[in-house]
């Protein structure tokens, strides 16, 4: 019986891999996969797995292990062999977007552009692709509020709503709805992705039934990039700002205390949140900061700023 060595001890031969092969131990898929896409690219470049063990320092039998799928390497093993195969480390374990020479060219062609740059590129892709997106017309009809909790949705919403004579619609009680329990019953119950297949079925239904609306939307609606780029290809979107603060008190004067139950935590947790959503809420039509002015005041500006793009005059 052979004695256990280091998996990066230098053995050059498959033997391990083989044995465990034969051994009929079951095999993780994302694993089998990853030792797939290594054999691929080593095939691409013309290497072989000796010469690829050298130039990413990694043992020969570890590389063995890793392409029969059996190789667990760490973060940092992966790292030394995408450098040896000239490839990022996305691309080895599977981005989508490095899965076809099409899709590697068109991410070459979009490195490195501006955020504007990549903006007219989607916006050009939806107007190819999407034959159902809204002209722009139909689109500036339906109005869509974006944002944290406690920036202000579901209070300017309705004003808002009111002074259109639009429908007001509050996408997490129509997701709700659909699903016969709580938000947070749909994550502890049945999990991320079912919350936004219901998100996306609550979203499409009231695009499709109301050609005129103001919809407040749940803040973690832009974390979803197919459900996000329904709301901008078929609403008017509003950023509603606030600061970190504004959030925490607003919550907390609906009634949820939950936040201010640790709260140098929380507020640390809500101050990433919202630097790791500013991207994706920035690409909205109009921004509206509601904590520069008292809410009549607010109001006003949302008003002012939404009828100049439906091109109605002010009340």
């Amino acid at each position: 019986m052979q004695t256990s060595r280091s998996p990066d001890s230098g053995r050059s031969d498959a033997g391990p891999a083989l044995a465990a092969n034969e051994a009929g131990e079951a095999k993780n898929p994302f694993l089998v996969a990853l030792g797939e896409r290594v054999r691929e690219l080593r095939a691409r470049r013309g290497l072989t797995r000796k010469a690829v063990a050298q130039m990413s320092e990694v043992s020969e039998r570890h590389l063995a292990n890793l392409e029969y799928g059996i190789g667990n390497a760490s973060i940092l093993v992966l790292q030394q062999v995408a450098g040896a195969l000239q490839c990022s480390l996305a691309e080895l374990i599977g981005d989508m977007t490095t899965a076809s020479p099409e899709w590697l060219m068109l991410r070459e062609l979009l490195e490195h552009r501006s955020e504007a740059d990549l903006r007219r590129a989607r916006e050009a892709l939806v107007r190819l692709f999407d034959g159902a997106a809204a002209a722009p017309a139909q689109r500036s009809r339906c109005i869509a509020l974006i944002g944290l909790r406690g920036a202000g949705k579901s209070t300017l919403g309705q004003m808002l709503a009111d002074d259109l004579g639009y429908p007001f619609i509050e996408l997490s009680r129509q997701i709700e709805a659909f699903a016969g329990c709580s938000i947070s019953e749909i994550h502890n119950l049945y999990g991320t992705n079912a919350y936004r297949r219901y998100e996306r079925r609550a979203l499409e239904e009231a695009i499709q039934i109301y050609p005129e609306a103001v919809i407040a939307t749940p803040g973690g609606l832009v974390s979803d990039a197919a459900n996000f780029n329904l709301l901008l290809n078929h609403c008017t979107t509003v950023w509603l700002q606030a600061t970190p603060e504004d959030h925490m008190s607003r919550v907390a004067a609906q009634g949820d205390l939950r936040p201010m139950a640790a709260s140098r935590e929380a507020m640390d947790d809500l101050r990433r949140i919202l630097a790791g959503r500013s991207a994706f809420y920035e690409k909205a039509d109009l921004t509206l900061d509601t904590s520069a002015q008292d809410l009549a005041a607010t109001f006003a500006l949302l008003q002012a700023r939404v009828m100049q793009v439906l091109d109605q005059p002010v009340a």
